[in-house]
């Protein structure tokens, strides 16, 4: 089978089991591998402390997976629905997370049977699937198969479908057909996503500072969260949309056709109060195959806390005495805080 062959098929096989945007480009050295090493050493991601770890492994797609010398990309598009309208005791959830599963989940079985397809196309060969969690440098990768251009917010752009959508790789040990890369940056003179971030999170253009980014804060982030900061987290639980929701380019973007994206009523604004009642136990029946399974119970309750002190609404009040007992540091903290925001305004 040749390389034009190959291609056309596993291209064809992906789009039949939902990545809307497939291209190829070669197991290389990613084009933006100095700018990683420099965000790093800035300080730049915070206790993400598995960046620097692995930040050897970010050099070259052949410490993913020995061999490699084509890398499929494909992205699938989430974001299914619309956000709930805002109440008091409700928390914004950023869309990706909106659905019943964890993306990671229903990408993994997809990747699954495209590598068994890969394999009984080539059975000489090898091949590995991934999505998120390997040491690759996706969006460099994508930008080099054509798939977009990477925004001032760090993020990819796709000219005709935005940018929400999920990032996944097939990394193969075959030739494949490349696609030319995305040269242009279609930002232009725009900054929306810039002037829009309520924690200044990026320092400059196309340079996103983790520490003060409203979804590493209520993700990644496991303890305290800066005073300064929490008053631009507004009532922002898990992750945040605001640079996406403001680019020009989402406005034209196709949503996602997955029934597991489709936002549900329960996870498109999170019932605040209805958090703190929840044990160990129900939080991880409620939660556990979702993407906010990540934040873990401390992390939403503490990202919870903040949400309702930054809404002020006296009857909440209880609900933080009450959870401000707790033994973690970062939900005491969060719902001292709620409390003294609340309180500040019946003066």
């Amino acid at each position: 089978m040749t390389p034009i062959e190959l291609t056309a098929e596993l291209k064809k096989k992906a789009s039949n089991l939902g990545f809307q945007l497939t291209a190829c480009c070669p197991a290389v050295t990613p084009s933006g591998i100095h700018q990683f090493h420099e965000w790093i050493e800035r300080g730049y991601a915070g206790t993400m402390d598995y960046l620097p770890d692995r930040k050897a492994a970010y050099a070259h797609p052949k410490h993913v997976m020995p061999g490699v010398r084509s890398l499929l990309v494909m992205a699938m598009h989430y974001g299914q629905g619309d956000p709930a309208d805002a109440s008091m005791g409700s928390g914004k959830v950023a869309r990706y997370a909106w659905g019943s599963s964890d993306y990671h989940d229903v990408i993994h079985d997809r990747l699954k049977i495209l590598k068994q397809y890969h394999q009984e196309l080539v059975p000489e060969g090898t091949c590995r699937g991934v999505v998120d969690t390997a040491p690759l440098c996706e969006r460099d990768f994508a930008q080099m198969a054509g798939l977009g251009w990477i925004g001032k917010n760090t993020l990819l752009i796709h000219l005709e479908q935005g940018s929400y959508f999920f990032l996944s790789i097939l990394l193969s040990s075959e030739e494949l057909q490349y696609d030319s890369p995305q040269e242009k940056d279609h930002c232009g003179t725009c900054t929306a996503c810039l002037d829009q971030c309520p924690t200044n999170a990026f320092p400059e253009p196309f340079v996103l500072d983790a520490t003060k980014c409203i979804s590493y804060l209520t993700i990644e982030h496991r303890g305290v969260i800066p005073d300064e900061l929490k008053p631009g987290m507004g009532d922002w639980v898990f992750g945040c949309d605001i640079c996406q929701d403001v680019c020009p380019w989402n406005h034209r973007g196709a949503q996602s056709t997955e029934k597991e994206f489709a936002a549900t009523s329960r996870f498109n604004r999170l019932d605040l109060p209805l958090l703190f009642e929840m044990d160990d136990e129900v939080f991880r029946r409620t939660f556990r195959t979702t993407p906010l399974w990540r934040a873990r119970r401390d992390g939403i309750l503490r990202n919870a806390a903040i949400a309702l002190g930054n809404q002020k609404a006296s009857r909440h009040l209880d609900v933080l005495r009450s959870a401000a007992q707790t033994e973690s540091p970062a939900v005491q903290d969060a719902c001292r805080w709620a409390i003294a925001q609340i309180e500040s305004v019946q003066e």
